[in-house]
């Protein structure tokens, strides 16, 4: 998926009304509940332009490897979000995530229908015919065959194209996100939200962002650096993204790490072990752990474990061998984007977010809190030392499914940050679910971010963004 030029900025909506052809069980299903929706549909009121004639949508679906969720925005002339009913998104999830359909394509097709009936409660009829719609599918469809995937989401585009209006210029619009684009479109997001575009690139935001099988790192750097940097990772993907927004050129670092996500690291780090009790694994539990259909002996040592015993476990995910043919790497050759001021007012997303809540360092009634990246050590040092039993009191607000996995989640993401992205454990950072905007709080994700690059390719908004 590129980022498209844009050199107009012309109001003009064309509203265009096609009857499209409809086949087949999706198509049925799909109908039905078209029809349930209908009569939920939301009054669209109140924010920066309330009129419905001066606005666009956009519809944006995220594919995560948990499950599938829906992202609806709306636009006015000048990019501003505008409210859908009482905020600024509509959202709702399904699960499972895509990745369970790896036998069943049609059922993914049906759990993305079942969020578009939603959509088009939301869009009103007229627009939908103009609203560009994508799928972005993350960690969890990557990990499958190239065969599955491709089935998955040839069946997604032909019930989209077969029961819904929504714009959807071509098969790049319902495809697997890169790595590199989860990371550059939640940059945006997080950007956008804090009113940071337009401004030096050193006055930006940085963001991490942990998902079940991936993490990001996305930050701006210099012109300088950008002109010095290496073209590309060890996997293929470039490093540095030049692009234009909010009248500013910005040049932003980013890679992601695929199967470094919670899902994946749990996995991964069970799979040292073999057979054998795990020193991440508080002692008292015995079970399995299964992920990507590969099933994992997940035991804690007879004897209570320490953050030394887990740490020592945890390195070895890291390649820190391999030669680094730049100034900074993190591991396995990979360049840091060197760091600087663009990286300093860091946020992290998603799994560091929830993490450090249900630890207790981070206030749960708040959608962001500032932490210190040496409390994930702290907090790991008291989990690793505790039996399952105790740290059911300990950290009361962790699940029940993954409370024997606290001593390990906190000892890698630790390590992750410290250790292999090469941080100050006495940093100052912002973990983030949600971000306010204008008294509503948005997800902090790729979603907006996309639904952004989205309209402006749309001849309407083509001014605001493009690569330069």
């Amino acid at each position: 998926m590129e980022w498209r030029a844009g050199v107009a900025w012309i109001w003009c909506l064309l509203v265009v009304w096609a009857a499209l052809p409809c086949h087949g069980d999706v198509h049925r299903k799909f109908v039905a509940l078209r029809q349930k929706s209908t009569g939920t549909s939301l009054s669209m009121v109140g924010g920066s332009n309330s009129s419905s004639s001066n606005s666009t949508y956009a519809v944006i679906l995220d594919g995560g490897s948990t499950g599938t969720r829906i992202h609806v925005f709306r636009f006015n002339q000048s990019l501003q979000l505008v409210n859908i009913d009482d905020g600024f998104e509509y959202y709702y999830k399904v699960t499972p995530g895509l990745s369970s359909y790896a036998d069943n394509p049609e059922g993914a097709a049906e759990s993305v229908m079942t969020l578009l009936a939603k959509a088009e409660s939301v869009v009103p009829e007229e627009y939908q015919s103009v609203t560009p719609l994508r799928l972005g599918a993350t960690a969890g469809l990557r990990s499958l065959s190239s065969n599955a995937s491709t089935l998955i989401l040839d069946a997604i585009r032909e019930a989209v194209k077969s029961n819904t209006s929504f714009v959807v210029e071509s098969d790049d619009d319902i495809a697997i996100l890169s790595g590199n684009q989860e990371g550059y479109y939640l940059w945006v997001t997080v950007n956008y939200l804090l009113n940071k575009l337009g401004e030096e690139y050193a006055d930006t935001i940085g963001v991490a962002d942990m998902g079940g099988g991936s993490v990001q790192m996305a930050y701006a750097i210099s012109e300088d650096v950008a002109a010095n940097a290496p073209s590309y990772a060890p996997n293929g993907d470039a490093y540095v993204t030049k692009i234009y927004l909010g009248g500013s050129t910005y040049h932003i670092y980013v890679h992601s790490y695929l199967n470094f996500g919670k899902e994946a690291s749990r996995a991964a780090i069970l799979n040292l072990t073999g057979d054998s009790d795990n020193p991440c694994v508080l002692t008292g539990f015995n079970g399995t752990y299964e992920y990507g259909d590969v099933e994992y002996t997940a035991s804690g040592p007879a004897n209570r474990s320490s953050y030394e015993e887990c740490r020592n476990t945890v390195l070895n995910l890291f390649d820190f061998n391999t030669t680094c043919a730049h100034k900074n790497c993190t591991f396995a050759g990979v360049w840091n984007g060197g760091g600087g001021p663009g990286q300093t007012n860091l946020y992290l997303a998603t799994s560091f977010y929830y993490l450090a809540v249900d630890a207790g360092f981070a206030d749960s009634n708040k959608t962001s809190s500032q932490v210190r990246l040496i409390d994930y050590k702290i907090a790991a040092e008291l989990a690793c030392k505790s039996t399952y039993e105790e740290a059911e009191t300990l950290f009361p607000l962790n699940d029940e499914d993954v409370l024997a996995y606290t001593c390990m989640d906190l000892v890698y993401q630790y390590t992750l940050l410290v250790d292999a992205f090469g941080l100050d454990p006495w940093e100052v950072v912002t973990v983030v679910s949600e971000i306010d905007y204008e008294g509503s709080s948005l997800d902090a994700s790729w979603a907006l971010g996309s639904a952004i690059e989205a309209v402006s390719s749309l001849s309407t908004f083509r001014r605001l963004m493009h690569v330069a």
